[in-house]
């Protein structure tokens, strides 16, 4: 008594697919993008500033902008970094530079 092992070929007809086009040429791969040097300052002003946010000496940045939160402790006598209050008025409206790192979540 012996089986004999079927194949799935046995039941269903190989079919290879054309080509559409023919051959394809090997295209030369573009170069990768160039690193612009005004995103890399926008980075780095972005880490000043979360920085700036995880900083507790500060006090806290939960519901108030990062202006806010820098004159208060200004007004507090806490000397916030006077760069960062640059960086503010610079770009204050963008609200990626405007709203504190925690500015998404409820409070």
């Amino acid at each position: 008594m012996t089986t004999k092992h079927r194949l799935i070929t046995d039941s269903f007809k190989v079919v290879k697919k054309a080509r559409r086009g023919g051959k394809q040429e090997k295209r030369a791969t573009p170069p990768p993008p160039q690193k612009d040097a005004e995103s890399e300052a926008e980075k780095e002003e972005l880490q000043k500033l979360k920085q700036f946010d995880l900083d507790w000496r500060f006090g806290p940045c939960t519901g108030i902008s990062r202006l806010q939160r820098w004159e208060r402790a200004k007004l507090h006598g806490l000397n916030p970094p006077e760069e960062i209050r640059d960086l503010l008025l610079k770009t204050y409206t963008d609200p990626e530079y405007n709203f504190s790192l925690w500015s998404e979540y409820p409070l």
